[in-house]
């Protein structure tokens, strides 16, 4: 009887501990920082002087009234049209390297390799391909008799198109596994009865793959609109936010607020900004997916 009690108290100690110590870390690593950057948004705060002035809104009001501010947006458009285009191109993959293509393994790893490296060497890397003088691909044009002087990080008009196509050859690989993981957890059955039927490979996708595939679309679209928000290593290391602020990002705008305009204050109420953004658009992708799911 007293060996059954002591189990049961050391059964009770255990699971306490398993819950209470990851409450602990979360509080303490992940909601107290939120609740304090909620506060810091409402102050004017240096990131040195021990006093907050507390402003109310100010720092609200001038996020949504300067256009230098809420305005770059637009600079994180080119990276969600992109980022589209890698979905599409990751499906179409992914369904390819799904068959009995000889080689397929090697594929695979061939595409997946990139997403495993470093962002800030992958931003390096592309530093020398995009070179205007010494780059390579100025240089390949140039042997094939096309225009070898294009300046692809010093033009306004498409250098967040440039920084984009980066992403997209860095992480089309990792979306195309997620999508081929869902695509061999469907059925053979259900591909052998459409062929019988005498569905052709575009049915077979339109009325089989992609119901099959919805939710992982979602997931994928979701991590592709937040991160197009979140962009800040590629311009940061290639461009400075240059030529002329033209590739600054609203993250990047967040950072130099903080770190180097020393304005913590408004640098807080530009991620609330954020996280509430993020939290709508994930609001209206649900809506809208399950919307078409039924």
């Amino acid at each position: 009887m007293l060996s059954n009690l002591s189990f049961k108290k050391q059964s009770i100690i255990i699971i306490t501990s398993f819950t209470i110590i990851p409450l602990l870390l979360l509080l303490t690593f992940s909601y107290y920082p939120t609740l304090e950057l909620f506060h810091l948004s409402f102050t004017s705060w240096d990131g040195l002087s021990p006093d907050k002035e507390w402003i109310g809104w100010d720092n609200y009001k001038e996020v949504f009234t300067d256009p230098d501010i809420f305005g770059v947006f637009k600079h994180n458009f080119a990276y969600f049209a992109v980022g589209i285009v890698q979905n599409i191109a990751a499906i179409y993959f992914a369904i390819v390297l799904n068959g009995k293509l000889k080689g397929r393994y090697f594929f695979r790893l061939l595409l997946f390799l990139p997403y495993i490296l470093n962002g800030v060497a992958v931003a390096y890397l592309f530093g020398y391909v995009f070179d205007t003088t010494q780059g390579s691909l100025n240089t390949l044009l140039a042997a094939i008799g096309l225009s070898g002087e294009t300046s692809w990080l010093g033009s306004e008009s498409f250098v967040n198109y440039t920084l984009a196509s980066i992403g997209f050859w860095r992480f089309m690989g990792f979306n195309m596994v997620i999508y081929l993981a869902a695509l061999q957890s469907i059925p053979s059955d259900l591909y052998e009865a459409a062929q019988i039927d005498g569905a052709n490979s575009w049915k077979q996708f339109l009325f089989i793959t992609l119901p099959n595939i919805y939710k992982i679309i979602e997931l994928n679209l979701f991590l592709t609109v937040t991160g197009a928000l979140e962009v800040f290593d590629l311009p940061f290391v290639l461009t400075n936010g240059g030529p002329a602020g033209a590739s600054e990002t609203y993250v990047f705008k967040i950072i130099a607020t903080a770190f180097q305009f020393n304005n913590y204050g408004l640098a807080s109420a530009m991620s609330v900004v954020l996280l509430l953004i993020v939290v709508l658009v994930l609001s209206i992708q649900r809506l809208l997916f399950s919307k078409g799911g039924d």
